[in-house]
């Protein structure tokens, strides 16, 4: 319970202490937009960090020779934790929006750095929005944004399990022809989910499975992406859950 108010205690702090960077950050990227998406990147890449080392987590990274430097890419994978965001995004190399839940804009502060960082909001409950979303993550693509997504749609609360992978966000890699980055995430609701509100110390591994093109499937294969890419996950799940 006392790393948890530790960690609590330093994220409130960092969101109150961040008011002056957040406006600066404002006024950098009225001249220079690049500049602001790469800034914001590492002033949260250091409290993400600093959440882990707080929480006691130990990261196995593998297969990140796959991550494509020079270009960006969708991001794909399974997800059972809060965590899950902290883990992936202190590994990518360049500005990333995650597409997060709309519920996460009633926190003040959070939501402006999500903002600067790119995130997008989807309403789950909204078709229409949710179709939108997707076309704002295929501007960001464009843009030169990486985007993170997990399409089981929510926290998965069941170990060892995978709910059906949401076929929608796989669109924002066919129509950019960016390539779909698998990844495999073993172990992260053991820090927190499975035991609120006690966080305790955990070893995780996170995997980068190989890139995919849309381009270079055929239509039958394209149909079927969510659940080959959901499988391709799966697999690497089991076999890295015996290093956890």
């Amino acid at each position: 319970m006392i790393r948890f108010i530790i960690l609590a205690s330093f994220v409130i702090l960092f969101l109150i202490c961040s008011i002056p960077l957040l406006v600066i950050e404002f006024f950098i990227g009225k001249f220079n937009m690049d500049l602001k998406s790469r800034s914001s990147l590492a002033i949260v890449n250091w409290a993400f960090r600093g959440c882990l080392w707080i929480a006691g987590v130990q990261v196995t990274v593998l297969g990140e020779e796959n991550v494509p430097k020079d270009r960006p890419v969708l991001y794909i994978g399974n997800h059972r934790s809060y965590f899950d965001i902290l883990i992936t995004y202190v590994r990518v190399p360049r500005p990333t929006g995650y597409i997060a839940k709309k519920e996460m804009l009633r926190y003040p502060l959070l939501r402006d750095w999500m903002k600067y960082l790119h995130c997008l909001f989807l309403d789950r409950k909204d078709i229409k929005q949710g179709m939108q979303t997707i076309l704002d993550g295929i501007e960001k693509i464009n843009s030169g944004i990486s985007i993170c997504v997990f399409p089981e749609g929510t926290r998965n609360k069941v170990n060892d399990t995978f709910m059906p992978f949401h076929a929608g966000s796989f669109k924002i890699a066919e129509k950019t022809g960016c390539p779909i980055i698998p990844m495999s995430i073993n172990n992260t609701a053991s820090i927190f989910e499975d035991h609120l509100p006690k966080i305790k110390k955990a070893h995780v591994v996170l995997e980068y499975g190989k890139p995919i093109y849309m381009s270079e499937m055929t239509r039958e294969e394209k149909k079927r992406i969510d659940t080959d890419v959901q499988e391709i996950i799966k697999e690497t799940y089991f076999k890295n859950k015996e290093q956890v």
